[in-house]
């Protein structure tokens, strides 16, 4: 089985430009996605509008990979990630991520929890943010 990652799903997601929102969505997570983030549950409809909205947000950025498991089904992982914001501003967030693959690699189900490193009080809902 060929399974996605964090680094690689997050890198197409928000870090790719010109790449199609649906196309990166469609290679990562499988259509009965969930994620929750912090306590509030999200379908992959919600996951992808909150997407789009960081699209909008986010300039640039990268993806550390400090931590990470695989297990037949199951993936974990503990990653930072830093997001340099349109307007120049940096945020910086550790994420504890527990997730579960569908048949073909892709993400069934993510359930994560932030930890702000660095940014604004602004930016603490940004793991969730529409």
């Amino acid at each position: 089985m060929n399974r996605t990652d964090v680094r690689t799903a997050l890198t197409d997601l928000l870090l790719t430009p010109g790449l199609d929102l649906d196309e990166a969505a469609d290679r990562h997570f499988a259509p009965d996605y969930r994620q929750r983030t912090d306590g509030s549950w999200d379908n992959r409809t919600e996951f992808l509008t909150h997407i789009a909205h960081l699209r909008t947000v986010v300039a640039g950025g990268s993806v550390q990979v400090h931590d990470e498991l695989f297990s037949g089904d199951r993936y974990a992982d503990r990653h930072t990630m830093e997001v340099i914001k349109t307007d120049g501003s940096t945020v910086r967030m550790e994420v504890y991520l527990f997730a579960e693959f569908a048949p073909d690699g892709r993400f069934r189900r993510i359930e994560e929890t932030t930890l702000m490193l660095e940014g604004a009080d602004a930016d603490r809902n940004l793991g969730s943010a529409r």
